[in-house]
């Protein structure tokens, strides 16, 4: 199976220094959520996205000669995202922007926290955030609640970097930090500068299907030392600094182990060669893609590191087996190595690829091929019916004329060339 997924195709390919920083956390006996190899995880990662590790240092968005940020690694993403909204004051009751076209990840914590997701569609150019759309949900949330919302969450989606720029104008406006979700976007660069620093707080992920991985985990970076150690305290059950366990405020078992950590330590020596892999693919499939008519390949704009190339299909496109989708529930796995656990008994929703992308991915599939659908907007899932949402129908035209293709570290030029040729073959 030529696949997306990447929790085995990491880990093959290794810098060959992961199993030594886990065989020193073995030898050692630090296995806990702590120890060297996180400490030395979160330096390698401060490096990386401050530009001390072989990139040039940029100026900070708030006009800082030297960007200075500390990292935090943690047991995920979605727990980064958690803590940084939390630090930001959000609390029950509160609202926060959010991008409706993302994974649910990018949302949920807002509701672990008993808050209210603002949802706002998407731009054409980079199908992230809409910045017009955005100002217009905070002005009427003012009119509507007489608060200003009290962060926003922009997404750096398939590795595409938002509109930095305007993004951070407006909320610099209206005086709401930002929590950047980069968890796709390792390696993503606006202006030369990494994603996630843009913002107070920028979210990144290592969980297996990501540029980068240590198995699961994920990492906050912060804006200061003061805001690491909230963090580091939150992430730590809230334990105050007193001989025995003495708990003022909840908390949350979220650090990384030291286990883990070792892994990330040694990808890092790899995270480079993977992003100039993807981009390698990218400009691979667009020439491939070039002249197949009524499939487009998603290029956006500059600084992606393509974490997964993306297509649209015109929906006048025919493809082989289309008149057969959607007749059974899927029962087995579609992106996700635990499969489908909670089956439904419809096989249609109200929403859904075309007809036709089903059939392609369908398609691909029988020959061995993993395609995925682009992520359902947030405004349509059952779970977000009730949430506001401000829309201009971007991501719902996205979301159903879109796929998602093998982008992983081990895919070649080989299997681009096989992937093309089977879409080629799939069109009637």
């Amino acid at each position: 199976m030529i696949a997306n997924k990447r929790i085995y195709l990491c880990l093959a390919h290794m810098s060959g220094r992961e199993q030594d920083f886990i065989k020193e956390a073995f030898d050692t006996n630090w296995v806990a959520p702590l120890g060297p190899n996180v400490n030395g995880f979160e330096e390698d990662l401060r490096a990386y996205v401050t530009g001390t590790a072989g990139q040039a240092n940029m100026a900070g968005h708030d006009g800082e000669e030297r960007l200075e940020r500390e990292v935090v690694a943690l047991c995920s993403g979605t727990a980064a995202l958690h803590l940084a909204l939390l630090a930001c004051g959000v609390g029950p009751g509160d609202e926060v922007i959010a991008q409706s076209f993302t994974f649910c990840a990018s949302v949920n914590p807002i509701k672990y926290i008993g808050a209210v997701p603002v949802l706002v569609d998407s731009e054409k150019e980079t199908w992230n955030i809409d910045p017009d759309l955005m100002e217009e949900a905070i002005k009427d949330r003012i009119a509507k609640t007489g608060k200003v919302p009290k962060a926003i969450v922009p997404v750096t989606l398939y590795g595409m970097p938002y509109k930095v720029d305007r993004i951070m104008e407006i909320a610099d406006r209206y005086g709401i930090p930002v929590v950047e979700d980069a968890a796709e976007g390792l390696g993503s660069r606006f202006d030369g500068r990494c994603m996630g620093t843009f913002g107070r707080f920028g979210v990144l992920s290592f969980n297996g299907n990501k540029m980068i991985t240590t198995s699961g985990g994920g990492a906050l970076i912060c804006p200061s030392k003061e805001e690491k150690d909230k963090i580091m305290w939150y992430a730590t059950q809230a334990r105050e600094s007193y001989p025995y366990y003495q708990h003022e405020a909840v908390g949350y078992n979220y650090r990384m182990s030291n286990v883990c950590a070792g892994i990330g330590r040694g990808q890092m020596f790899v995270l480079d060669e993977h992003v100039a892999h993807h981009r390698h693919v990218m400009e691979l499939y667009k020439e491939l893609l070039r002249d197949v008519e009524g499939v487009t390949l998603h290029e956006g704009m500059a600084g992606s590191n393509y974490w997964l190339n993306t297509v649209t299909i015109d929906p006048g496109i025919r493809v082989k087996g289309q008149e057969n989708v959607y007749q059974s529930v899927v029962q087995g796995a579609i992106g996700g190595a635990a499969g489908v656990i909670h089956v439904t008994a419809n096989p249609r929703t109200g929403c859904e690829p075309n007809d036709n992308v089903e059939a392609l991915r369908v398609y691909l599939s029988e020959e061995g091929i993993e395609a995925r659908p682009l992520w359902k907007p947030m405004h349509r899932q059952p779970v977000f019916k009730d949430a506001p949402a401000y829309l201009n129908g971007v991501s719902d035209a996205m979301f159903k004329v879109g796929l998602c293709l093998p982008s992983g570290p081990l895919v070649t030029d080989e299997d681009v060339h096989r992937i093309v040729r089977t879409i080629r073959e799939a069109i009637i």
